[in-house]
């Protein structure tokens, strides 16, 4: 008798080991983060880690610097097509250019925005997020504009102040533009091509209303896309859902309408029969 009870037992035993731990290994394979908030970057689990010039630190700061950068050389009467020069060219052929459109364009990246999420259209972040992340890329972008004028403390070429370098205005549309790019860029890239249309014709603006130099243009547009970039990379989703708990936005699943079980026999080692039993909670 115990040697026909004997293999029963042990398939009992082992059927409840199996049921423990396929459902902590299925938990573990379906069950989202803990705490999506210690984590900074949103990444898949398990992937290879990236070369150093594809980090996302990297990407994002390619393009201001860039700009920034070419900004830097051409200012003055330095780099192959000056300020300077570029100020004499936009005299000649526009001598008497004057309008106020720059001080109103320099917002309507934001009112592209807001119009579309109205509509009903999803970005990348809730409203609370997205608040959080535009107050902080405005501070970042204010506070650099701010010291960096202060500190050059360079004429303008109207000869009103000598509060000229970075252009403000260009700095504040290039960043509502890469903020709605950023939102809206996974429903359609038009939406951040036309705010950086709308960005663009702001530092133009400036130039042609003889506000600012070209060196201003290009470098405030390198210090607005570099504040949105920043306030990206920085932000942690510690108020209300990180993307990759919505749906169609990150990498992460729904999660099921119901509770679902999962039972399949199994054989376990010396022939005696055992069972794999899984639950995972709604």
């Amino acid at each position: 008798m115990a040697s026909f009870t004997h293999p029963w037992r042990t398939a009992l035993l082992a059927t409840g080991l199996l049921a423990g731990a396929g459902s902590a290994a299925h938990a573990q394979q379906t069950a989202p983060p803990a705490d999506t908030a210690t984590h900074k970057y949103q990444t898949i689990p398990d992937a290879p880690r990236a070369p150093w010039y594809r980090s996302k630190v990297v990407r994002a700061s390619v393009v201001p610097a860039a700009l920034i950068g070419y900004g830097i050389s051409v200012v003055d009467n330095h780099g192959f097509y000056s300020s300077y020069d570029a100020r004499r060219d936009i005299q000649r052929n526009f001598p008497n250019f004057n309008n106020h459109l720059d001080d109103y364009l320099q917002w309507a990246p934001y009112l592209e925005l807001g119009a579309v999420l109205a509509f009903g259209v999803e970005g990348r972040n809730d409203r609370k997020n997205l608040a959080l992340i535009l107050a902080k890329s405005e501070a970042l972008m204010l506070g650099s504009v701010y010291i960096i004028k202060v500190s050059t403390n360079h004429l303008r070429p109207d000869g009103s102040d000598f509060r000229s370098f970075p252009s403000g205005h260009t700095a504040q549309a290039f960043l509502a533009a890469s903020i709605v790019h950023t939102e809206l860029r996974d429903k359609s890239q038009w939406y951040g091509v036309g705010a950086y249309a709308l960005a663009t014709s702001v530092g133009a603006f400036r130039m042609l209303n003889n506000k600012h130099w070209e060196a201003d243009v290009f470098t405030g547009a390198g210090v607005g896309i570099l504040s949105a970039h920043l306030a990206y990379l920085s932000h942690r989703h510690r108020w209300g859902r990180h993307p990759a708990d919505r749906p169609g936005v990150g990498m992460h699943l729904p999660p099921p309408a119901k509770s679902e079980w999962q039972f399949s026999p199994t054989m376990l080692p010396g022939g005696a029969l055992g069972a794999y039993v899984s639950w995972r909670a709604k």
